[in-house]
Protein backbone atom coordinates (compact mmCIF):
# COMPACT_ATOMS: atom_id res chain seq x y z
CA UNK A 1 0.00 0.00 0.00
CA UNK A 2 1.32 3.43 -0.93
CA UNK A 3 1.62 6.29 1.54
CA UNK A 4 -1.20 8.15 -0.20
CA UNK A 5 -3.50 5.14 0.04
CA UNK A 6 -2.67 4.62 3.72
CA UNK A 7 -3.37 8.28 4.56
CA UNK A 8 -6.64 8.18 2.61
CA UNK A 9 -7.74 5.07 4.52
CA UNK A 10 -6.93 6.64 7.90
CA UNK A 11 -8.62 9.90 6.96
CA UNK A 12 -11.73 8.03 5.84
CA UNK A 13 -12.04 6.40 9.25
CA UNK A 14 -11.51 9.62 11.20
CA UNK A 15 -13.45 12.07 9.06
CA UNK A 16 -17.10 11.32 8.34
CA UNK A 17 -18.36 11.63 4.78
CA UNK A 18 -20.77 14.37 3.87
CA UNK A 19 -24.19 13.98 2.34
CA UNK A 20 -23.98 12.74 -1.21
CA UNK A 21 -20.42 11.44 -0.93
CA UNK A 22 -19.63 8.09 -2.49
CA UNK A 23 -19.87 5.00 -0.36
CA UNK A 24 -18.41 1.52 -0.97
CA UNK A 25 -20.67 -1.08 -2.46
CA UNK A 26 -22.50 -2.88 -3.86
CA UNK A 27 -25.41 -2.97 -1.41
CA UNK A 28 -28.67 -4.92 -1.52
CA UNK A 29 -31.77 -2.84 -0.70
CA UNK A 30 -34.13 -5.06 1.33
CA UNK A 31 -37.03 -2.58 1.38
CA UNK A 32 -37.25 -1.41 -2.21
CA UNK A 33 -35.39 -4.33 -3.74
CA UNK A 34 -32.51 -4.15 -6.20
CA UNK A 35 -28.84 -3.31 -5.78
CA UNK A 36 -26.76 -0.15 -5.45
CA UNK A 37 -23.46 -0.47 -7.32
CA UNK A 38 -20.19 0.74 -5.85
CA UNK A 39 -19.74 4.49 -6.07
CA UNK A 40 -23.40 5.50 -5.78
CA UNK A 41 -24.24 8.15 -3.21
CA UNK A 42 -26.28 7.32 -0.13
CA UNK A 43 -29.00 9.77 -1.14
CA UNK A 44 -29.51 7.98 -4.43
CA UNK A 45 -33.28 8.55 -4.39
CA UNK A 46 -32.73 12.33 -4.29
CA UNK A 47 -30.47 12.14 -7.32
CA UNK A 48 -33.03 10.23 -9.38
CA UNK A 49 -31.09 6.98 -9.39
CA UNK A 50 -33.01 3.70 -9.81
CA UNK A 51 -31.61 0.58 -8.11
CA UNK A 52 -30.22 -2.02 -10.46
CA UNK A 53 -32.05 -5.30 -10.82
CA UNK A 54 -29.66 -8.05 -11.85
CA UNK A 55 -32.56 -10.19 -12.98
CA UNK A 56 -33.16 -8.13 -16.12
CA UNK A 57 -29.44 -8.26 -17.03
CA UNK A 58 -29.04 -12.05 -17.06
CA UNK A 59 -30.03 -14.15 -20.06
CA UNK A 60 -30.52 -17.21 -17.85
CA UNK A 61 -32.82 -15.36 -15.44
CA UNK A 62 -34.77 -13.98 -18.39
CA UNK A 63 -35.13 -17.50 -19.78
CA UNK A 64 -36.39 -18.86 -16.44
CA UNK A 65 -38.83 -16.01 -15.82
CA UNK A 66 -40.10 -16.13 -19.41
CA UNK A 67 -40.58 -19.89 -19.15
CA UNK A 68 -42.91 -19.43 -16.18
CA UNK A 69 -44.69 -16.34 -17.55
CA UNK A 70 -45.29 -17.69 -21.05
CA UNK A 71 -46.33 -21.14 -19.83
CA UNK A 72 -48.84 -19.78 -17.31
CA UNK A 73 -50.24 -17.49 -20.01
CA UNK A 74 -50.84 -20.55 -22.22
CA UNK A 75 -53.11 -22.26 -19.66
CA UNK A 76 -56.79 -21.22 -19.85
CA UNK A 77 -58.52 -20.79 -16.51
CA UNK A 78 -62.07 -21.70 -15.46
CA UNK A 79 -64.34 -21.29 -12.46
CA UNK A 80 -65.43 -24.72 -11.18
CA UNK A 81 -68.06 -25.75 -8.64
CA UNK A 82 -68.98 -29.10 -7.06
CA UNK A 83 -72.36 -30.44 -8.21
CA UNK A 84 -74.88 -32.75 -6.54
CA UNK A 85 -73.60 -35.86 -8.34
CA UNK A 86 -70.13 -35.64 -6.86
CA UNK A 87 -68.62 -34.28 -10.06
CA UNK A 88 -67.87 -30.71 -11.01
CA UNK A 89 -69.39 -28.22 -13.40
CA UNK A 90 -67.98 -25.14 -15.08
CA UNK A 91 -69.50 -21.86 -13.87
CA UNK A 92 -70.07 -19.67 -16.93
CA UNK A 93 -72.04 -16.70 -15.62
CA UNK A 94 -69.94 -15.51 -12.69
CA UNK A 95 -67.82 -12.36 -12.64
CA UNK A 96 -64.75 -14.52 -12.07
CA UNK A 97 -65.38 -16.54 -15.23
CA UNK A 98 -65.74 -13.30 -17.20
CA UNK A 99 -62.49 -11.90 -15.80
CA UNK A 100 -60.68 -15.12 -16.68
CA UNK A 101 -61.58 -14.31 -20.30
CA UNK A 102 -61.34 -10.50 -20.36
CA UNK A 103 -59.62 -8.90 -17.32
CA UNK A 104 -60.01 -5.33 -18.64
CA UNK A 105 -60.67 -3.39 -21.82
CA UNK A 106 -57.02 -3.08 -22.98
CA UNK A 107 -55.48 -6.47 -22.09
CA UNK A 108 -56.20 -10.06 -22.99
CA UNK A 109 -56.03 -12.73 -20.30
CA UNK A 110 -52.79 -13.98 -21.86
CA UNK A 111 -51.25 -10.51 -21.61
CA UNK A 112 -52.48 -10.13 -18.04
CA UNK A 113 -51.13 -13.48 -16.82
CA UNK A 114 -47.86 -13.00 -18.71
CA UNK A 115 -47.04 -9.71 -17.00
CA UNK A 116 -48.43 -10.76 -13.62
CA UNK A 117 -46.27 -13.90 -13.53
CA UNK A 118 -43.26 -11.94 -14.73
CA UNK A 119 -43.67 -9.41 -11.91
CA UNK A 120 -44.13 -12.28 -9.46
CA UNK A 121 -40.82 -13.96 -10.28
CA UNK A 122 -38.77 -10.83 -10.92
CA UNK A 123 -39.89 -8.84 -7.88
CA UNK A 124 -41.57 -11.44 -5.67
CA UNK A 125 -44.95 -9.66 -5.82
CA UNK A 126 -47.71 -9.02 -8.34
CA UNK A 127 -50.48 -6.47 -7.70
CA UNK A 128 -53.76 -5.89 -9.55
CA UNK A 129 -56.46 -3.38 -8.69
CA UNK A 130 -60.03 -4.68 -8.79
CA UNK A 131 -62.76 -2.24 -9.82
CA UNK A 132 -66.37 -3.11 -8.93
CA UNK A 133 -69.59 -2.55 -10.86
CA UNK A 134 -72.99 -1.42 -9.59
CA UNK A 135 -73.69 -4.94 -8.26
CA UNK A 136 -70.49 -4.73 -6.16
CA UNK A 137 -68.86 -7.41 -8.33
CA UNK A 138 -65.26 -7.12 -9.44
CA UNK A 139 -65.48 -6.78 -13.21
CA UNK A 140 -62.05 -5.26 -13.99
CA UNK A 141 -58.48 -6.10 -12.95
CA UNK A 142 -55.60 -3.71 -13.63
CA UNK A 143 -51.96 -4.64 -13.08
CA UNK A 144 -49.84 -2.22 -11.05
CA UNK A 145 -46.08 -1.69 -10.84
CA UNK A 146 -44.64 -3.90 -8.05
CA UNK A 147 -41.78 -1.41 -7.51
CA UNK A 148 -44.27 1.42 -6.82
CA UNK A 149 -46.88 -0.58 -4.91
CA UNK A 150 -46.72 -2.11 -1.48
CA UNK A 151 -48.99 -3.16 1.42
CA UNK A 152 -49.63 -0.86 4.35
CA UNK A 153 -50.63 -1.98 7.81
CA UNK A 154 -53.07 0.08 9.89
CA UNK A 155 -52.83 0.44 13.65
CA UNK A 156 -55.86 -1.83 13.99
CA UNK A 157 -54.20 -4.58 11.93
CA UNK A 158 -56.29 -3.91 8.83
CA UNK A 159 -54.40 -4.27 5.56
CA UNK A 160 -54.44 -1.66 2.83
CA UNK A 161 -52.44 -1.30 -0.37
CA UNK A 162 -50.82 1.73 -1.91
CA UNK A 163 -50.95 1.16 -5.66
CA UNK A 164 -49.28 3.07 -8.46
CA UNK A 165 -47.57 2.52 -11.79
CA UNK A 166 -50.44 1.88 -14.24
CA UNK A 167 -50.67 4.90 -16.51
CA UNK A 168 -54.11 3.92 -17.82
CA UNK A 169 -55.55 3.92 -14.29
CA UNK A 170 -53.59 7.07 -13.44
CA UNK A 171 -55.33 8.92 -16.27
CA UNK A 172 -58.75 7.53 -15.41
CA UNK A 173 -58.60 8.01 -11.62
CA UNK A 174 -56.63 11.23 -11.28
CA UNK A 175 -53.00 10.13 -11.24
CA UNK A 176 -52.47 10.02 -7.47
CA UNK A 177 -51.29 6.87 -5.66
CA UNK A 178 -54.32 4.88 -4.55
CA UNK A 179 -54.95 3.61 -1.02
CA UNK A 180 -57.15 0.53 -1.49
CA UNK A 181 -58.47 -2.01 1.05
CA UNK A 182 -57.31 -5.60 0.80
CA UNK A 183 -60.64 -6.85 -0.56
CA UNK A 184 -60.09 -4.92 -3.82
CA UNK A 185 -56.51 -6.03 -4.53
CA UNK A 186 -55.21 -9.18 -6.17
CA UNK A 187 -51.86 -9.73 -4.43
CA UNK A 188 -49.78 -12.72 -5.51
CA UNK A 189 -46.57 -13.08 -3.53
CA UNK A 190 -43.81 -15.63 -3.11
CA UNK A 191 -42.24 -16.62 0.20
CA UNK A 192 -42.14 -13.79 2.73
CA UNK A 193 -39.13 -12.62 4.73
CA UNK A 194 -38.91 -10.77 8.02
CA UNK A 195 -36.56 -8.02 6.84
CA UNK A 196 -39.15 -6.59 4.43
CA UNK A 197 -41.82 -4.65 6.32
CA UNK A 198 -44.67 -5.28 6.85
CA UNK A 199 -44.04 -8.97 7.36
CA UNK A 200 -45.47 -11.35 6.27
CA UNK A 201 -47.03 -9.34 3.43
CA UNK A 202 -43.97 -8.83 1.21
CA UNK A 203 -42.78 -11.60 -1.07
CA UNK A 204 -39.21 -12.10 -2.18
CA UNK A 205 -38.03 -13.25 -5.59
CA UNK A 206 -35.82 -16.35 -5.99
CA UNK A 207 -33.41 -14.04 -7.83
CA UNK A 208 -32.09 -12.95 -4.43
CA UNK A 209 -30.78 -16.47 -3.78
CA UNK A 210 -29.24 -16.55 -7.26
CA UNK A 211 -27.48 -13.17 -7.04
CA UNK A 212 -23.97 -14.69 -6.58
CA UNK A 213 -24.41 -16.93 -9.62
CA UNK A 214 -25.87 -14.07 -11.65
CA UNK A 215 -22.88 -11.93 -10.67
CA UNK A 216 -20.46 -14.66 -11.74
CA UNK A 217 -22.17 -15.09 -15.11
CA UNK A 218 -22.25 -11.33 -15.71
CA UNK A 219 -18.59 -10.98 -14.72
CA UNK A 220 -17.62 -13.73 -17.16
CA UNK A 221 -19.63 -12.07 -19.93
CA UNK A 222 -18.05 -8.66 -19.27
CA UNK A 223 -14.58 -10.19 -19.17
CA UNK A 224 -15.06 -11.99 -22.47
CA UNK A 225 -16.53 -8.90 -24.10
CA UNK A 226 -13.65 -6.75 -22.90
CA UNK A 227 -11.13 -9.29 -24.09
CA UNK A 228 -12.53 -9.64 -27.59
CA UNK A 229 -13.16 -5.91 -28.04
CA UNK A 230 -10.23 -4.24 -26.29
CA UNK A 231 -7.66 -6.84 -25.37
CA UNK A 232 -7.43 -9.04 -28.47
CA UNK A 233 -4.04 -10.57 -29.15
CA UNK A 234 -2.39 -11.30 -32.54
CA UNK A 235 -2.26 -14.89 -33.66
CA UNK A 236 1.45 -14.66 -34.63
CA UNK A 237 4.55 -12.46 -34.14
CA UNK A 238 7.65 -11.72 -36.23
CA UNK A 239 10.90 -12.67 -34.52
CA UNK A 240 14.59 -12.40 -35.47
CA UNK A 241 17.93 -12.99 -33.82
CA UNK A 242 19.34 -9.79 -35.28
CA UNK A 243 19.44 -6.52 -33.43
CA UNK A 244 16.99 -4.10 -35.05
CA UNK A 245 16.59 -0.42 -34.50
CA UNK A 246 13.23 1.09 -33.77
CA UNK A 247 12.94 2.53 -37.26
CA UNK A 248 13.78 -0.82 -38.84
CA UNK A 249 11.23 -2.65 -36.67
CA UNK A 250 8.54 -0.12 -37.59
CA UNK A 251 9.45 -0.42 -41.27
CA UNK A 252 9.17 -4.24 -41.10
CA UNK A 253 5.80 -3.92 -39.34
CA UNK A 254 4.49 -1.50 -41.95
CA UNK A 255 5.60 -3.73 -44.82
CA UNK A 256 3.87 -6.70 -43.17
CA UNK A 257 0.66 -4.75 -42.64
CA UNK A 258 0.68 -3.61 -46.27
CA UNK A 259 0.45 -7.24 -47.39
CA UNK A 260 -1.77 -8.61 -44.62
CA UNK A 261 -4.33 -5.86 -43.95
CA UNK A 262 -6.82 -3.73 -45.80
CA UNK A 263 -7.43 -4.29 -49.48
CA UNK A 264 -4.35 -6.53 -49.77
CA UNK A 265 -5.43 -8.91 -47.05
CA UNK A 266 -4.18 -12.40 -47.80
CA UNK A 267 -1.13 -11.28 -49.79
CA UNK A 268 2.26 -12.97 -49.61
CA UNK A 269 4.71 -10.92 -47.53
CA UNK A 270 8.47 -11.36 -48.11
CA UNK A 271 10.53 -11.49 -44.93
CA UNK A 272 14.06 -10.07 -44.66
CA UNK A 273 16.61 -9.47 -41.89
CA UNK A 274 16.13 -13.05 -40.68
CA UNK A 275 12.50 -12.48 -39.70
CA UNK A 276 10.41 -15.54 -38.93
CA UNK A 277 6.69 -15.94 -38.29
CA UNK A 278 6.12 -17.48 -34.87
CA UNK A 279 2.54 -18.51 -33.95
CA UNK A 280 1.50 -17.09 -30.60
CA UNK A 281 -0.73 -19.48 -28.73
CA UNK A 282 -2.26 -18.63 -25.36
CA UNK A 283 -3.41 -20.84 -22.54
CA UNK A 284 -6.71 -22.58 -23.23
CA UNK A 285 -9.08 -20.94 -20.76
CA UNK A 286 -12.17 -20.93 -22.94
CA UNK A 287 -13.23 -24.41 -21.83
CA UNK A 288 -12.80 -23.51 -18.16
CA UNK A 289 -14.74 -20.29 -18.65
CA UNK A 290 -17.56 -22.10 -20.45
CA UNK A 291 -17.72 -24.75 -17.73
CA UNK A 292 -17.91 -22.11 -14.99
CA UNK A 293 -20.67 -20.26 -16.81
CA UNK A 294 -22.52 -23.54 -17.35
CA UNK A 295 -22.40 -24.28 -13.62
CA UNK A 296 -23.67 -20.77 -12.84
CA UNK A 297 -26.58 -21.18 -15.27
CA UNK A 298 -27.47 -24.57 -13.78
CA UNK A 299 -27.51 -23.04 -10.30
CA UNK A 300 -29.87 -20.28 -11.50
CA UNK A 301 -32.20 -22.84 -13.10
CA UNK A 302 -32.09 -24.87 -9.87
CA UNK A 303 -33.11 -21.77 -7.93
CA UNK A 304 -36.16 -21.32 -10.16
CA UNK A 305 -36.92 -25.08 -10.09
CA UNK A 306 -36.94 -25.46 -13.87
CA UNK A 307 -35.68 -28.61 -15.65
CA UNK A 308 -32.82 -27.72 -17.95
CA UNK A 309 -34.62 -29.45 -20.82
CA UNK A 310 -37.40 -26.82 -20.64
CA UNK A 311 -34.78 -24.18 -21.42
CA UNK A 312 -33.34 -26.14 -24.33
CA UNK A 313 -30.14 -27.25 -22.56
CA UNK A 314 -29.14 -30.46 -20.84
CA UNK A 315 -29.72 -34.04 -21.89
CA UNK A 316 -32.95 -35.87 -22.71
CA UNK A 317 -33.79 -38.12 -19.76
CA UNK A 318 -37.54 -37.99 -20.49
CA UNK A 319 -39.12 -40.40 -22.94
CA UNK A 320 -41.76 -37.95 -24.19
CA UNK A 321 -42.86 -34.34 -24.05
CA UNK A 322 -45.70 -35.32 -21.71
CA UNK A 323 -43.25 -36.84 -19.22
CA UNK A 324 -41.13 -33.68 -19.30
CA UNK A 325 -44.13 -31.42 -18.76
CA UNK A 326 -45.53 -33.62 -16.00
CA UNK A 327 -42.19 -33.47 -14.22
CA UNK A 328 -42.28 -29.66 -14.30
CA UNK A 329 -45.96 -29.52 -13.35
CA UNK A 330 -45.20 -31.73 -10.35
CA UNK A 331 -42.57 -29.24 -9.13
CA UNK A 332 -42.13 -25.57 -9.99
CA UNK A 333 -44.87 -24.97 -12.55
CA UNK A 334 -47.50 -26.77 -10.49
CA UNK A 335 -46.75 -24.54 -7.52
CA UNK A 336 -46.92 -21.39 -9.67
CA UNK A 337 -50.31 -22.33 -11.13
CA UNK A 338 -51.76 -23.33 -7.76
CA UNK A 339 -50.40 -20.16 -6.13
CA UNK A 340 -52.07 -17.94 -8.72
CA UNK A 341 -55.30 -19.95 -8.53
CA UNK A 342 -55.48 -19.54 -4.75
CA UNK A 343 -54.84 -15.79 -5.03
CA UNK A 344 -57.85 -15.49 -7.37
CA UNK A 345 -59.88 -17.62 -4.97
CA UNK A 346 -58.98 -15.35 -2.06
CA UNK A 347 -59.97 -12.21 -3.97
CA UNK A 348 -63.34 -13.65 -5.03
CA UNK A 349 -63.99 -15.36 -1.67
CA UNK A 350 -64.30 -18.88 -3.08
CA UNK A 351 -64.84 -21.85 -0.79
CA UNK A 352 -61.77 -23.68 -2.05
CA UNK A 353 -61.32 -27.21 -3.29
CA UNK A 354 -63.28 -29.33 -3.83
CA UNK A 355 -66.36 -27.11 -3.41
CA UNK A 356 -65.47 -24.04 -5.50
CA UNK A 357 -62.15 -23.06 -7.02
CA UNK A 358 -60.20 -21.75 -10.00
CA UNK A 359 -58.17 -24.13 -12.15
CA UNK A 360 -55.81 -23.50 -15.05
CA UNK A 361 -55.87 -26.30 -17.59
CA UNK A 362 -52.38 -27.71 -18.20
CA UNK A 363 -53.64 -29.86 -21.08
CA UNK A 364 -52.97 -26.88 -23.34
CA UNK A 365 -49.25 -27.51 -22.83
CA UNK A 366 -49.59 -30.69 -24.93
CA UNK A 367 -51.20 -28.89 -27.85
CA UNK A 368 -48.30 -29.79 -30.15
CA UNK A 369 -47.86 -33.36 -28.81
CA UNK A 370 -50.79 -34.85 -30.73
CA UNK A 371 -49.63 -38.47 -30.42
CA UNK A 372 -49.34 -38.33 -26.62
CA UNK A 373 -52.65 -36.49 -26.33
CA UNK A 374 -54.60 -38.94 -28.49
CA UNK A 375 -53.09 -41.97 -26.77
CA UNK A 376 -54.16 -40.67 -23.36
CA UNK A 377 -57.71 -40.01 -24.61
CA UNK A 378 -57.94 -43.49 -26.12
CA UNK A 379 -56.93 -45.07 -22.83
CA UNK A 380 -59.40 -42.84 -21.01
CA UNK A 381 -62.26 -43.97 -23.24
CA UNK A 382 -61.29 -47.65 -23.04
CA UNK A 383 -61.07 -47.40 -19.26
CA UNK A 384 -64.54 -45.81 -18.97
CA UNK A 385 -63.10 -42.54 -17.63
CA UNK A 386 -64.43 -40.55 -20.59
CA UNK A 387 -67.37 -41.15 -22.83
CA UNK A 388 -66.58 -41.00 -26.55
CA UNK A 389 -68.31 -37.64 -26.85
CA UNK A 390 -66.39 -36.20 -23.89
CA UNK A 391 -63.10 -37.23 -25.49
CA UNK A 392 -64.21 -35.75 -28.81
CA UNK A 393 -65.20 -32.51 -27.09
CA UNK A 394 -61.71 -32.17 -25.62
CA UNK A 395 -60.36 -32.22 -29.16
CA UNK A 396 -63.01 -29.82 -30.46
CA UNK A 397 -65.05 -32.40 -32.40
CA UNK A 398 -68.85 -32.56 -32.44
CA UNK A 399 -70.81 -35.26 -30.61
CA UNK A 400 -71.86 -38.49 -32.31
CA UNK A 401 -75.03 -40.54 -31.71
CA UNK A 402 -74.90 -43.01 -28.80
CA UNK A 403 -71.58 -41.58 -27.58
CA UNK A 404 -72.70 -39.94 -24.33
CA UNK A 405 -72.27 -42.97 -22.07
CA UNK A 406 -68.90 -44.27 -20.84
CA UNK A 407 -68.16 -47.81 -21.92
CA UNK A 408 -66.15 -50.59 -20.30
CA UNK A 409 -64.87 -53.84 -21.66
CA UNK A 410 -66.81 -57.01 -20.82
CA UNK A 411 -64.10 -58.59 -18.67
CA UNK A 412 -63.97 -55.56 -16.36
CA UNK A 413 -66.35 -56.45 -13.48
CA UNK A 414 -66.41 -55.44 -9.80
CA UNK A 415 -65.00 -57.89 -7.26
CA UNK A 416 -68.37 -58.14 -5.48
CA UNK A 417 -69.93 -59.64 -8.61
CA UNK A 418 -67.35 -62.35 -9.21
CA UNK A 419 -69.31 -64.98 -7.21
CA UNK A 420 -72.50 -64.18 -9.12
CA UNK A 421 -71.04 -64.73 -12.52
CA UNK A 422 -72.63 -67.93 -13.97
CA UNK A 423 -70.34 -70.74 -14.91
CA UNK A 424 -69.66 -71.02 -18.59
CA UNK A 425 -71.70 -73.77 -20.38
CA UNK A 426 -70.13 -77.20 -20.83
CA UNK A 427 -68.52 -77.79 -24.17
CA UNK A 428 -70.62 -79.86 -26.66
CA UNK A 429 -69.83 -83.64 -26.93
CA UNK A 430 -67.23 -84.65 -29.37
CA UNK A 431 -68.49 -85.70 -32.81
CA UNK A 432 -68.37 -89.51 -33.60
CA UNK A 433 -65.48 -90.57 -35.76
CA UNK A 434 -66.32 -90.96 -39.44
CA UNK A 435 -66.95 -94.58 -40.73
CA UNK A 436 -64.05 -96.44 -42.27
CA UNK A 437 -63.80 -96.22 -45.98
CA UNK A 438 -64.70 -99.47 -47.90
CA UNK A 439 -61.77 -101.31 -49.43
CA UNK A 440 -61.02 -100.28 -52.87
CA UNK A 441 -61.68 -102.88 -55.64
CA UNK A 442 -59.08 -103.63 -58.27
CA UNK A 443 -59.83 -103.40 -61.94
CA UNK A 444 -60.71 -106.42 -64.28
CA UNK A 445 -57.23 -106.87 -65.77
CA UNK A 446 -55.68 -107.37 -62.35
CA UNK A 447 -58.19 -110.13 -61.51
CA UNK A 448 -57.57 -112.03 -64.78
CA UNK A 449 -53.83 -111.89 -64.29
CA UNK A 450 -54.23 -113.19 -60.75
CA UNK A 451 -56.34 -116.18 -61.93
CA UNK A 452 -53.87 -116.99 -64.72
CA UNK A 453 -51.02 -117.09 -62.25
CA UNK A 454 -53.06 -119.38 -59.98
CA UNK A 455 -53.80 -121.82 -62.88
CA UNK A 456 -50.17 -121.89 -63.90
CA UNK A 457 -49.13 -122.66 -60.35
CA UNK A 458 -51.68 -125.53 -60.14
CA UNK A 459 -50.52 -127.02 -63.46
CA UNK A 460 -46.94 -126.84 -62.29
CA UNK A 461 -47.78 -128.77 -59.13
CA UNK A 462 -49.70 -131.46 -61.05
CA UNK A 463 -46.82 -131.97 -63.49
CA UNK A 464 -44.32 -132.40 -60.69
CA UNK A 465 -46.51 -135.05 -59.04
CA UNK A 466 -46.72 -137.15 -62.26
CA UNK A 467 -43.00 -137.03 -62.78
CA UNK A 468 -42.37 -138.17 -59.28
CA UNK A 469 -44.85 -141.06 -59.70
Amino acid sequence: MTVRGFLARVAGQLIGKGEGDYRPGPYYLPITGGWLPAGVADNWWQQGYTPTSLGTQSAMVEACVSAYAQTVAMCPGDHWRLNDKGGRERVKGSSLSRLLRHPNDYQSISDFLLNATRSLYLEGNAYALGLRNSRFEIDELHLMDPLQSYPRLAATGDIFYQLHGNQVIDKRLGGEPLIVPQRDVLHIRLHTVQHRWPAPLFGESPIVAAYPDIGIANAIARQQMGYYLNEARPSAVLSTDLQMKREEAQQARDRWNEQAQGMRQGGTPILTHGLKVMPWSQGGKDADTAEMKKLSNEAIALTFRIPLQILGIGGTPFASTEALMQSWVASGLGFALNHIEEAFGLLFDLKGQPDEYVEFDTAALLRSAMKDRIESLVRGVQGAVYSPNEARALEGYEAVPFGDEPRAQQQVVPLSQIGKIPAPPAPPPAAPPPPAAPPQKGNRDDNVAREVRALLASADRIGRRRLSA
